[in-house]
């Protein structure tokens, strides 16, 4: 090494117990992570269960949130440390999720890691997260976080340069030991990879005619690429963009875009004063929310209607290859496929399943209940995509979203779809919970509740039509002879206790039962939920902490 870099540091640790990578990588307090070496001890884990690395680039940005800039230095001394070639930063320590996979993509990097809690609040109270990305862009699959893991729990050391903090809000750069770090506009190629697959001028066009749009960027990531895109390069007018800046603390907001940490969106589409697209992305741009005036889109409905378009759209002109869904994501995409003649795929919860069938050219577009849609332009859900995805339609179409909604389900019946979380429930009740449903399995098929048959009971095993693994113990589902479905799931994304999340699903084909109310529809079925998982004595809940 010159000797004028500065000097290696090798620094002795002792493994933490609790480095486990979930499906959206690791994620504690805030304060967690704050404890001497445990950031750097993930990172060590992540450098050492990998090879080939050395002189190659990686990519890292993150979503803003507080100790994001702290952990970057960290994370930038110590791939400098490990021998990587190239660090590429968002400016501000800045990149949405889908941003980040964009540019590991863009600039054929060997990897890229990613700082976020994704949906999660933010703040010295809050939550803090990180997760590798392979070199497609998406998140790293089994084998990599499982190494991951087995390094975490057996780490002595780690390696970090002692030096002085990187510039980041100056592009440009700068020699970090024998690595060089590039700080880059965060939103530069994400912007570019947009304009090739959406027709902006249509889009530009319909706000130009008196188009309006609420897009509430959460005081979060996305803040950045919307006033970027929406604002300045489509003409939304000023103020479209609501909650640009990116905090520490998102402002105090639940960077989360659902009904109720959105309510003032739902409220504010239902008013007579409402524009004719209410939006908002999540804490790190990957989540979406969709609502027309006077028109809610469930993020299960989102997913058929824009493969059901993606025609008109210019990156999607061709067709699609084929659709998939994760399995708790209703079966409204299903329908779409079948009549298209495309492939349907059906994967676990987490976003790395798609990832084998997107390389493999057998999706084009991907989703999942989550508020969370995407296509092979990245390896991530993508937030503004969705966005951009629903103006192109509106633009091409001249019909409002309600409109769209409602001849959607004139042709493919409506789903009536919705999910009911138990947040921060004892680990224990909740684990008793499935292992007692589990238990029930056998014995479900061919009996009744409240006038409801099952069909089929079952623990939703995937069998990867790529590379042949198998992940087993998915989510319990409860398929009924009429169609519709109870999934039981335990949820990872949490950072306290475990969340308890159940899905509810009825098909009605008949379009003159289309205008119901969706819990009232569904109230049966919520019913023989509670009663079969016996949810009540389990958790200690009466009623969920969210229903969307």
């Amino acid at each position: 090494m010159n000797a004028s870099f500065p000097q290696i540091q090798t620094v002795a640790t002792k493994p933490f117990a609790d480095q486990r990578p979930g499906t959206s990588g690791l994620r504690k307090k805030t304060t967690v992570f704050q404890q001497p070496h445990y950031l750097a001890n993930f990172v060590q884990s992540i450098f050492s269960s990998l090879e080939g690395f050395e002189g190659k680039k990686l990519v890292l940005g993150g979503d803003g949130r507080f100790f994001n800039r702290e952990a970057i230095q960290i994370v930038l001394k110590m791939a400098a440390a490990n021998g990587f070639g190239e660090i590429i930063v968002g400016r501000g320590g800045i990149l949405s999720t889908p941003a980040a996979s964009a540019v590991i993509r863009a600039e054929k990097a060997f990897g890229g890691i990613v700082l976020s809690a994704s949906h999660n609040p933010g703040g010295p109270d809050g939550d803090f997260g990180i997760k590798y990305n392979i070199s497609n862009g998406g998140p790293a699959p089994e084998k990599i976080t499982e190494a991951i893991f087995a390094h975490s729990e057996t780490i002595e050391s780690y390696k970090i340069i002692e030096a002085t903090n990187v510039d980041l809000d100056t592009p440009g750069e700068t020699q970090l030991g024998a690595a060089k770090v590039r700080v880059v506009d965060p939103v530069a190629i994400y912007l570019e990879l947009m304009e090739s697959l959406f027709d902006f001028e249509a889009i530009a066009a319909m706000f130009r005619d008196g188009f309006t749009l609420k897009f509430d960027a959460m005081s979060a990531v996305t803040g950045p690429y919307a006033k970027a895109i929406f604002e300045e390069r489509l003409g939304a007018g000023p103020g479209s963009v609501i909650n640009a800046e990116p905090l520490e603390d998102f402002g105090g907001h639940h960077p989360d875009p659902n009904l109720v940490h959105a309510k003032h969106l739902l409220d504010l589409a239902m008013s007579a004063q409402s524009p004719d697209l209410c939006a908002a992305s999540d804490g790190d741009g990957d989540r979406n929310l969709i609502i027309g005036r006077s028109q809610f889109v469930t993020p299960s409905d989102s997913l058929a209607i824009l493969a059901a378009n993606a025609h008109l759209v210019k990156g999607y002109r061709a067709g699609l290859a084929g659709v998939a869904r994760s399995m708790p994501t209703s079966r409204a995409a299903d329908l779409v496929a079948k009549k298209l003649g495309i492939g349907m795929y059906e994967t676990p919860t987490g976003w790395k399943f798609f990832g084998n069938l997107l390389d493999a050219g057998r999706v084009t577009i991907c989703g999942e209940e989550s508020a969370g849609a995407s296509s092979n332009h990245v390896r991530e859900k993508d937030g503004v995509w969705a966005v951009l995805m629903w103006l192109n339609i509106l633009a091409v179409r001249k019909q409002s979203v309600a409109d769209i909604v409602r001849l959607h389900w004139a042709e493919y019946g409506r789903n009536y779809y919705s999910r009911h979380d138990y947040e921060e429930v004892a680990s224990e009740g909740a684990n008793a919970l499935v292992a007692s449903l589990r238990k029930k399995l056998p014995c479900l098929a061919g009996t009744s509740f409240g006038g409801l048959k099952i069909e089929a009971a079952d623990d939703f095993a995937y069998n990867d039509p790529i590379d042949g693994s198998v992940s087993k113990q998915q989510g319990i589902r409860i398929l009924f002879t009429d169609g519709s479905r109870i999934v039981y799931r335990l949820s990872g994304t949490g950072t306290s206790g475990a969340t308890l999340r159940v899905y509810i699903e009825r098909y009605e084909p008949d379009p003159a039962k289309h205008d119901l109310e969706t819990q009232g529809a569904l109230a049966d079925l919520v019913a023989c939920a509670e009663k079969l998982a016996e949810i009540r004595h389990h958790t200690g809940r009466t009623e969920p902490s969210v229903i969307t």
